[in-house]
């Protein structure tokens, strides 16, 4: 096969593909989600899930993390 015809042989496997690809390209557009629940503002969330939530309030090992994570790696020099 000579080199021309090798070069327009990939060339059109290239575009091809290429266009192939770009036809396959799907990324759906920003968009509202709708949702009523009970007049609530937030995101909905199943009953279940609801009444496993109780009111968690912070310990000392919480508190203990959060502190360490606020105080981060500190230079030594």
């Amino acid at each position: 096969m000579k080199p021309g015809n090798a070069r327009g042989l990939f060339l059109v496997c290239a575009l091809g593909v290429a266009s192939a690809a770009a036809a396959a390209w799907h990324e759906p557009g920003p968009g509202v989600v709708h949702g009523v629940s009970k007049g609530m503002k937030q995101c909905p969330m199943p009953p279940n899930v609801r009444a496993k939530m109780a009111q968690v309030e912070p310990g000392d090992e919480l508190l203990l993390l959060l502190f360490a994570l606020s105080q981060g790696r500190r230079s030594e020099g």
